[in-house]
């Protein structure tokens, strides 16, 4: 199978990521990833959900969202009937999940971080592509408190990176696009920190069970992509802060 633009089993699509791309929230990016383009903002709110009340330590979370010309087709807006997909519900419980494991909530004190993930335009791995652009958003926004004086340190400990694989005509192959993805016998995402720690894996056999053995593979090839993906916003984030890890 000859993947698109010649990429090689083991090679990821372009991928760049632009800080501050917005000029209202306290951090944002704007993440280029092969066709998939996802804008992630993050939003600073003086209070914590009930039930972080009186703990002392703040909060993360996420939210998700595909734009209706984001697809081929025009999507129904989510959330005008009043509810929002099962999917969307995941993602965004997944991004929130996801960033929270590298924060240090207790620094953070008693305030919300919230990382809206709006997908642009989709062409596969718009989760994996949110995750790693929220990791910006969230160190600019957190970066932010620290020069006004209202924190004392960066509550962000370690670097999240994210990046989707998966077994298409019998070959492993990483970073899958829309194409490659709806042909996947096996579709597997997995989120982990800058050193290899895994925070979080999803992986699905589309066509049936799966042998274990393949795990230890996919986990492997991930690897790969987490080392490129981590310069990448390593070197998005270098002239805005002191990396903290």
């Amino acid at each position: 199978m000859r993947r698109a633009g010649g990429r090689g089993p083991e090679e990821l699509r372009a991928v760049s990521i632009t800080p501050g791309y917005l000029d209202y929230a306290e951090g944002s990016a704007l993440v280029n990833w092969g066709r998939t383009l996802v804008l992630c903002a993050a939003s600073v709110l003086e209070q914590v959900p009930p039930f972080r009340e009186y703990s002392g330590s703040g909060w993360v979370t996420g939210e998700y969202s595909m734009l209706p010309r984001s697809t081929h087709t025009r999507k129904a807006r989510e959330g005008q009937g009043g509810k929002v997909s099962g999917r969307t519900y995941e993602i965004q419980r997944l991004i929130g999940r996801s960033l929270r494991a590298v924060v240090d909530l207790q620094s953070l004190g008693p305030r919300t971080v919230v990382l809206d993930c709006d997908v642009l335009q989709a062409d596969g791995g718009t989760r994996t592509a949110a995750i790693t652009g929220a990791l910006v958003a969230l160190a600019l926004a957190l970066e932010n408190l620290r020069r006004q004086g209202i924190i004392e340190i960066m509550p962000l400990k370690e670097q999240v990176v994210a990046v989707s694989l998966g077994l298409v005509a019998g070959r492993l192959l990483l970073d899958l696009d829309y194409e490659e993805d709806s042909k996947a016998a096996v579709d597997a995402n997995f989120v982990a920190t800058a050193k290899g720690d895994l925070i979080e894996v999803q992986a699905t056999g589309e066509g049936g069970p799966f042998p274990a053995a393949l795990m230890s593979e996919m986990l492997a090839l991930a690897q790969k992509g987490f080392a490129q993906i981590a310069r990448i916003q390593e070197e998005a984030l270098a002239s805005w802060l002191p990396l903290p890890w």
